[in-house]
């Protein structure tokens, strides 16, 4: 077959596999939202044949064929070409499918189901022993996938490839020792400093209708189209990319502490925003699909804290939010300003600080990689937990729910998952010092209210990219340079040196 053709066959066929993707998303958005509690069996049922389906397409030996046709042919010769980078990403994603069986890939997925269910269930009753079977479960099916992934030693590399394209346990670990001794460094002055923020001022009764308001507003004005996305409730906040014209974003409120509920409405907006820039025009292949979680990671966590924890922010719209929550009416802007910046321990890794943030990540990491490496087993974690937040935080929780059971991410099955959130910082502070070196300072353009032209600099830079380079790559197309986890550090030190009037 002509190359042309075996191209024309693998583009319409992917397509059709990502319809049917996109309809597995919409079943999983429906299970963490608005899914009756009895409808948990059928659910997972209806994801494990699926899962099945998928298992079948995706391993398909006609796309063996094809891809053949099209790798051997004058198409892939400018390997950033859209034909060349669908036919790369095609190739791993098929090279990967096949070494999976079919019976695995349906078991992983209906574990994954029961086992998110049983977590969110579990986890408000503190009940450690009626959760550990489905992870022990879990982690079972994680460690033979790796198993037959694996190209070397390092078993735990072939799940963090399902996140994070060409990234290694190894150079992973050489970016997070980098981190660490300025983090507990940065961490010890500020937990020194006389100067202390009173964060009882972002406390008070705080009806959810006003919360939502002002969250609707806000998102708004940063780029949230709700003709093309909504937002809705969830245990755990989360995005679902459905497809085209339909990215859905969730959040949890508290009455008592609208920040809660805000910054995690902004963070899932910047992963709307990444959805949202992909070229439409090549949505179910790889050159119109985000390249990697970090990546995305990368723009959540830079809307949710660069942007939104920034002076320049929060110029721009404190005035509106002492109309909405009375309670800051008699509350200077600065003060508020540096409760929102508060740096701590915290037992809670969605509610740490900008600072503390990547040792939670860090030490989940680590958990991780024992465990595959069964250094560890599933019940060994509340201690290894307790011991690693000891060392890294100097606290330890008093539940299993505010420690080894907070993330949904094991239950469901993300193992892996986690460096992405450090790596998405690191990349988040690279691309923020370019494109302040591109546009000038952006505590002006935030206090300007022109958030347009931060979105259009990220849809040229990252957005717009899809998966024509491997993350590191489009960090280093993006900004000129290679990774540099210095850009963070730099970025931490400068904005709480200020705060905290620390050297």
């Amino acid at each position: 077959m002509h190359a042309k053709k075996a191209y024309a066959w693998l583009l319409e066929y992917f397509r059709e596999t990502a319809r049917y993707d996109s309809i597995r998303q919409l079943l999983d958005w429906d299970q963490r939202t608005f899914l009756p509690k009895d409808g948990h069996a059928h659910r997972a049922a209806q994801l494990a044949t699926l899962a099945g389906v998928l298992s079948k397409r995706n391993t398909d030996p006609k796309i063996g064929e094809m891809l053949g046709e099209v790798e051997n042919s004058k198409m892939v010769r400018d390997p950033l070409a859209d034909e060349a980078v669908n036919a790369r990403e095609w190739r791993r994603s098929y090279t990967r499918a096949c070494k999976i069986p079919e019976q695995l890939a349906v078991e992983l997925t209906r574990s994954a189901s029961e086992g998110e269910s049983a977590w969110q269930e579990s986890k408000p009753r503190n009940d450690w022993d009626g959760f550990l079977p489905h992870l022990e479960r879990i982690v079972d099916l994680k460690r033979e996938e790796a198993s037959l992934l694996a190209s070397g030693d390092e078993f735990y590399d072939a799940l963090i490839e399902e996140f994070e394209p060409g990234e290694r346990a190894e150079r992973i670990d050489v970016l997070f020792k980098k981190l660490l001794e300025p983090l507990h460094e940065l961490l010890d002055k500020i937990l020194g400093a006389e100067k202390r923020p009173d964060t009882s001022i972002l406390r008070g009764n705080i009806p959810v209708s006003a919360q939502e308001a002002f969250i609707t507003h806000i998102l708004a004005c940063i780029g949230f189209d709700r003709a093309r996305g909504r937002m809705d409730l969830s245990a755990h906040p989360f995005t679902s990319a459905i497809g085209p014209g339909d990215i859905r974003i969730t959040t949890r409120y508290d009455e008592n502490f609208f920040s809660s509920a805000l910054f995690s409405a902004i963070h899932e907006t910047g992963h709307a925003l990444y959805g949202h820039g992909l070229p439409e025009k090549h949505w179910g292949t790889p050159r119109g699909s985000a390249v990697s979680m970090a990546i995305h990671e990368s723009q959540s966590l830079m809307w949710e804290n660069m942007v939104a924890r920034s002076s320049g922010f929060w110029k721009r719209f404190y005035s509106e939010a002492q109309k909405h929550f009375h309670h800051l009416e008699a509350i200077s802007p600065d003060d508020f300003y540096l409760a929102i910046n508060e740096v701590r321990p915290d037992l809670i890794r969605t509610e740490a600080d900008e600072v503390t943030y990547n040792l939670h990540i860090i030490m989940r990491f680590e958990l991780e990689r024992a465990l595959i490496r069964r250094e560890i087993e599933p019940d060994d974690l509340p201690e290894a937990w307790n011991e690693k937040m000891s060392e890294y935080l100097g606290i330890v929780p008093p539940d299993f729910a505010s420690g080894v059971m907070q993330d949904v991410h094991w239950s469901g099955g993300a193992i892996g998952y986690f460096p992405s959130y450090a790596l998405g910082n690191i990349y988040a502070a690279q691309l923020y010092f370019k494109a302040a070196e591109d546009m000038g300072s952006l505590d002006q353009v935030f206090e300007s209210g022109n958030f347009q032209d931060f979105v259009i600099w990220l849809r040229r830079k990252i957005h717009s990219q899809g998966s024509r380079y491997l993350p590191r790559d489009l960090i280093k197309a993006a900004t000129g340079e290679e990774l540099n986890p210095d850009y963070l550090v730099r970025y931490l030190t400068s904005k709480y040196g200020e705060l905290y009037a620390i050297d």
